[in-house]
């Protein structure tokens, strides 16, 4: 298994990492991603950890906070032998403060993660989402206060705009806080985003990127081709799940699955095997998180690693993803000379 460290920190982690979605599937949305009871999951992590990939992904908002439950049950016993990455931020109550990234609530989501991880420490502590009401300084000292406390270890962030992230450095910087080391970004081969203004800032302020769903909601299983049925298991057949994920134009997406699929038979693998590896081979990426519901999924996943594309793969993965880039990210490349982009 290779490592990377973690954003400016010192700390190294897998370049993958089981993600726990598929744990519990409570509720309309989670149950698109799977419904692992405790036995099932268990055989994923004992897989996982067979393999060497240690790092175990989830949040509390995750089936209500079932997979965390789920996540500290598979692994009991082994707690040290695991690294543990949890998000908390959205809605866990219907009370005025069961939300967001004040002091109250994160004291309360934390102590509630703990309780249900059955452990007294968390590896990286992130916010699942960012709390425009919040003061940046009250979320910044409370993260910090945990760190001090023991209760974290490291401090990351989820789904931020790059003023969300750069402002919320600048405070870490300015009051010598605790600073975010890693940002759990969405980031495909079909959603390429994350290169217009998070991976600059991650390349500039040494943060990680923790990528979550490499395989674009499930489009790049290898499963979905021009005029062929979706299959019959996918969270793209659920509506609440399919809608609450990023959208994908269809004729997009044949484009770049017909692209994996040339370079898939020029190496050997499997298309969700090549659409990881790209994503591994990109700028700022420190670790990927894969998800699956079954042990043939897991296994295959596992396979992206160990190997590399080559830069003619890589170059022509690139031209079937790119898209027109907005302002002003079309502007600044023209000026590439003295303002380069992490990737072209």
């Amino acid at each position: 298994m290779e490592y990377r460290q973690l954003g400016g920190s010192g700390f190294k982690v897998p370049v993958l990492s089981l993600g726990t979605g598929t744990f519990g599937g409570s509720g309309e949305f989670f149950k698109g991603f799977g419904a692992s009871d405790v036995k099932e999951a268990t055989r994923l992590v004992d897989i996982a950890l067979d393999a060497g990939v240690n790092m175990f992904d989830s949040a509390d908002g995750y089936s209500a906070g079932l997979a965390e439950e789920i996540l500290g049950k598979a692994l009991e016993g082994r707690r040290d032998k695991a690294i543990i990455s949890t998000k908390a931020t959205f809605r866990a109550g219907q009370g005025p403060n069961d939300v967001g990234s004040s002091r109250f609530h994160l004291t309360r989501a934390l102590e509630a993660a703990l309780r249900r991880l059955k452990t007294d420490y968390i590896d990286l502590f992130q916010l699942h989402a960012f709390d425009a009401v919040t003061p940046v300084e009250e979320v910044l000292n409370t993260l910090d206060g945990f760190v001090r406390a023991g209760k974290i270890r490291y401090i990351g962030c989820s789904n931020f705009s790059g003023w969300h992230l750069m402002k919320s450095l600048a405070v870490s910087e300015r009051y010598n806080l605790a600073r975010y080391v890693a940002h759990q970004a969405y980031y495909s081969l079909v959603g390429r985003d994350y290169e217009w203004e998070l991976m600059p800032l991650a390349q500039d302020q040494k943060v990680g990127a923790v990528v979550w769903s490499p395989l674009g909601w499930g489009r790049l299983t290898g499963k979905l081709r021009r005029g062929a049925p979706k299959p019959e298991v996918s969270r793209l057949n659920n509506p609440a799940t399919a809608s609450g994920g990023p959208q994908v134009p269809e004729e997009y997406l044949f484009k770049v699955v017909d692209a994996l699929d040339a370079v898939a038979q020029e190496t050997g693998k499997t298309v969700p095997q090549v659409a990881l590896n790209w994503v591994l081979q990109r700028p700022t990426v420190a670790n990927v998180i894969i998800g699956a519901r079954t042990e043939e999924q897991l296994r295959q996943n596992l396979g992206a690693i160990g190997w590399n594309l080559t830069p003619a793969q890589v170059a022509t993965l690139d031209a079937a993803s790119t898209v027109p880039w907005p302002y002003p990210y079309f502007h600044q490349r023209q000026f590439a000379e003295r303002n380069p982009f992490p990737v072209t």
